[in-house]
């Protein structure tokens, strides 16, 4: 018995050890943790539970059967954070380069499988070469297999993948699906085509951090929704995130405990917005100010900064935010704002996230390169969502409401389920310049008139009365009790239960 655990501990040893010491220090010199190492920083001390530690390839060609390494590049278990299981695989960049095997997948389909089962999210961390080209075939028919569990689990089970090192060619749409995808600054990056495959088909020279790093993707393409400074930081801000999302969608978000006051009031808020309507104001501030203890995990923060995107807790709970940002662009909504928001929303919606959405928005961006963007279908995807959605939304109008952005933003007809305004509150169809210029098209050439024309238009509609006549605004407030309303409309649509028609799946414009 003495011997057989000697060889156990012995085989342990030796699969902790990866692809040797030489490239843990290697690992090591590049700023990067290891595949273990990792995870002992994300995951809550002494949960992890591994699997397939002794798992090893099948591959006989190109002397591959000379090299077997125990576990084949990557680490799958099951732990917690802060108390709640989650499901994690972390590839080892030490082992053949972290290269996908038909092994290495099967290790990932496992661990899927198991997450469904149990309801619990997977948490994926991607250090890895791409495809095992010794395997052919069998190391892509491995990716497309994780793939289809990819989607399976798609709005069933929170997925997140943090990028931590390289991630190319087909490995990249397995992140590419999964809810999130955080990357790390210089040293993580993600493409289809690597930097020497485009210099040879389109003859541009680039660099593998400007054609996919951290920094292009979080800013330019929007494909992460987040760039951390290093590997510690990285994982630190994801056990951080986790707190906020439930585990499956059949559970409602957590709830934290909280010594911040529902009726708590901030007067400085009723000087938030400035008395001329032309002049920007920080939507965040009034994020911070409805948060509990200020706190407001922002995602995307670089990316279409002219819309805001993130999760807050109200009374301890989590609720989603989306907010136009009057300091970019004036708050309008472009192809980028449109989509980034609708992701959200509809990630929202899948796992019982109530959703609360800040107006102030003078319409869509208008322009040639938005209209040969697409801005049509772009924008209509954040109206699918908004309309498709049926979790708790409540519905803030801080200032200007204009035109098909007005409808687009959770109005009323939307079904939002309470929609307030802000005595600043400006619901039209245009602005009031622009609309007396229509109106009165003959008087343009006296400014005087125009002058007058225009104070009278913005007296008669811009202002939340006209809606509020509807019944399109329920109540127009204070700006101080902004937080307490908000947080009695939440606790009063907590039971709220509507379902959409049966379906297979809607149609939404792709």
């Amino acid at each position: 018995m003495k011997d057989i655990l000697e060889q156990l501990e012995e085989k342990r040893s030796r699969a902790r050890l990866g692809g040797g010491q030489k490239r843990i220090d290697a690992q090591h010199a590049k700023g990067k943790l290891t595949a273990r190492e990792r995870l002992d920083l994300l995951l809550d001390e002494g949960s992890f539970e591994e699997w397939d530690m002794f798992v090893e390839h099948r591959c006989t060609d190109f002397g591959m059967d000379q090299q077997h390494v125990p576990g084949d590049g990557v680490v799958i278990g099951y732990g917690t954070i802060n108390g709640r299981l989650v499901f994690v695989f972390s590839q080892d960049f030490t082992v053949f380069g972290g290269a996908l095997s038909e092994a290495h997948a099967e290790k990932i389909c496992k661990l899927m499988d198991q997450a469904m089962k149990v309801g619990a999210p997977v948490i994926g961390l991607n250090d890895s070469g791409g495809a095992r080209i010794q395997e052919g075939v069998a190391s892509l028919g491995g990716y497309a297999e994780v793939f289809q569990r990819n989607v399976m689990a798609s709005g069933v089970i929170p997925q997140i993948s943090m990028v931590m090192g390289p991630c190319a060619g087909g490995a990249v749409y397995s992140p590419a699906i999964t809810d999130f995808i955080f990357m790390v600054q210089d040293s993580s990056y993600m493409f289809v085509t690597g930097p020497d495959v485009v210099k040879t088909v389109t003859h541009e020279t680039v660099t593998a951090e400007e054609l996919g790093g951290a920094h292009t993707h979080s800013t330019k393409s929007g494909v992460a929704d987040l760039a951390f400074d290093n590997d510690v930081d990285a994982l630190h801000k994801l056990r951080r995130f986790m707190n906020y999302l439930p585990a499956n969608n059949r559970e409602k978000p957590p709830v934290w405990p909280t010594e911040d006051s529902a009726d708590r009031i901030d007067m400085s808020l009723d000087t938030l917005v400035p008395s001329d309507p032309n002049k920007p104001y920080d939507m965040k501030e009034l994020i911070l100010k409805v948060a509990d203890e200020s706190e407001f995990f922002e995602l995307q923060v670089s990316y279409a900064k002219n819309i805001i995107t993130g999760f807050i807790r109200i009374e301890g709970s989590t609720v989603g935010v989306v907010a136009n940002q009057p300091m970019v662009m004036a708050g309008c909504l472009d192809i980028d704002a449109s989509r980034k928001a609708a992701r959200f929303i509809r990630f929202c919606d899948a796992f019982n996230i109530p959703v609360l959405t800040l107006v102030d928005v003078p319409g869509f961006m208008p322009g040639t390169s938005q209209e040969y963007g697409g801005i049509i279908k772009h924008g209509a995807k954040l109206l699918y969502a908004y309309a498709e959605c049926t979790v708790p939304k409540v519905t803030l109008i801080t200032r200007k409401a204009y035109g098909g952005a007005y409808d687009v933003m959770a109005s009323k007809h939307l079904r939002g389920d309470v929609n307030l305004a802000w005595p600043t509150a400006e619901i039209a169809v245009m602005g009031p310049k622009g609309a007396v210029e229509i109106i009165f098209r003959k008087d343009i050439g006296d400014q005087e008139k125009i002058d007058a024309r225009t104070e009278e238009y913005r007296q008669k509609f811009a202002n939340p009365f006209i809606a509020g006549k509807r019944g399109y605004i329920d109540d127009v407030i204070m700006p101080h009790s902004t937080r307490k309303r908000v947080a009695r409309s939440l606790a009063m649509l907590k039971n709220k239960s509507i379902e959409n028609p049966w379906r297979k799946h809607g149609n939404i414009p792709l």
